[in-house]
């Protein structure tokens, strides 16, 4: 069998730590894959000098990965459809609302028999409302078959090569052993699983209950009932996903894209933290977003308001109360404080 030939689309903080691990095992690897791995770079310039030209010439992303280098055999190219030509693995890594405009070049052109995987959390938001899988969407658009990769990986410690896990969902069994040589490492373990749409749903889905446990550490409620949130936040997270996608595995949510991805949210990252903020410096969101992120938008809230749309939709908005209670207090129409009622009058203490 043929070598597989990768190509990453993005190069962000997250696009830049998966580099690190694929070039080096596409490397290691010369049976199972081509040496060299091109990487879609969307062109700026960094200190008079074009990105693509410092990736392949200093090995690092000064950008969007500082510190770290990247392997020798990282093919930094700003051309999408050169990128991706004759791949058979094509990983996208880049905001959910820049791929359809950035794949547009591709359609139609990928190498028969090509496959994505999708490292995008969040949902897509459809323009007459309601929401859509991410993998669903690059499918759709491309033609081609997705797989999805999801976990507690925060994008700064997998580049620093600290042990952490994460699940990547693949129907295809052959695709999934592929895709495990491709990133598993000594310190990122990878678990295979057939059940994609959950492992994907628990990467968007987080995300609200993050912007819950944000609300309780601005209010100083402590950890019990930190605890109890993200408890009742998993519960949710899997009625949803039992409510909208029927016929997936309980057992995926124990996986590192369910319970891990959602405890590492929970204490670290930017939805927990920015939520803090919203109470404790009576701030909007937007305003927060544009102090403490560069003006970078939040997963959490963007995904609080697209789910709210799909549960209010069927009326059902009072079996989600966490999520619904979430949505009403980044909009404004519910005090930060009211939190404490969607968890006491919890349908899962019924």
């Amino acid at each position: 069998m043929a070598p597989k030939k990768v190509c990453i689309v993005g190069s962000g903080n997250w696009g830049s730590a998966i580099a690190r691990l694929v070039g080096f095992n596409a490397e290691r690897l010369p049976g199972r894959f081509e040496k060299n791995v091109s990487m879609w770079v969307f062109e700026e310039e960094v200190d008079g000098r074009k990105l693509t030209e410092i990736i392949n010439t200093d090995h690092e992303n000064v950008k969007y990965l500082p510190g770290r280098t990247l392997p020798k055999n990282i093919i930094a190219i700003p051309d999408i459809a050169e990128a991706a030509a004759d791949a058979d693995f094509l990983i996208f890594v880049l905001p959910h609302q820049f791929i359809k405009r950035a794949c547009a070049p591709l359609i139609g052109k990928l190498k028969p028999g090509a496959t994505g995987l999708s490292l995008v959390k969040g949902f897509a938001i459809l323009p007459g409302g309601g929401i859509k899988l991410i993998s669903d969407l690059i499918s759709e658009e491309m033609g081609i078959p997705v797989s999805v990769l999801m976990g507690a990986n925060l994008a700064n410690e997998v580049a620093d090569e600290k042990f952490c896990e994460t699940t990547i969902g693949a129907r295809d069994s052959e695709v999934g052993s592929d895709l495990k040589l491709l990133f598993q490492t000594e310190n990122f373990r990878v678990t295979v699983v057939s059940d994609t749409q959950t492992v994907e749903i628990c990467g968007a889905l987080k995300n609200i209950v993050a912007c819950a446990a944000g609300f309780c550490d601005g209010l100083k409620m402590g950890d019990n009932t930190k605890a109890a949130t993200i408890r009742l936040g998993l519960k949710e997270m899997m009625k949803y996903g039992d409510t909208f996608y029927p016929g997936g595995n309980a057992s995926t949510y124990f996986e590192s894209c369910g319970v891990a991805d959602l405890i590492t949210t929970c204490y670290g990252g930017r939805n927990r933290r920015v939520s803090e903020a919203f109470v404790t410096r009576k701030k909007s969101i937007v305003d927060l977003e544009t102090e403490m992120l560069n003006g970078q938008k939040l997963q959490g809230p963007e995904t609080a308001a697209e789910v709210n749309y799909v549960l209010a939709a069927k009326g059902l908005e009072a079996d989600f109360p966490l999520f619904t209670a979430v949505h009403k207090i980044c909009i404004g129409e519910l005090q930060p404080e009211k939190l404490l009622d969607s968890l006491k009058n919890h349908p899962a203490h019924q």
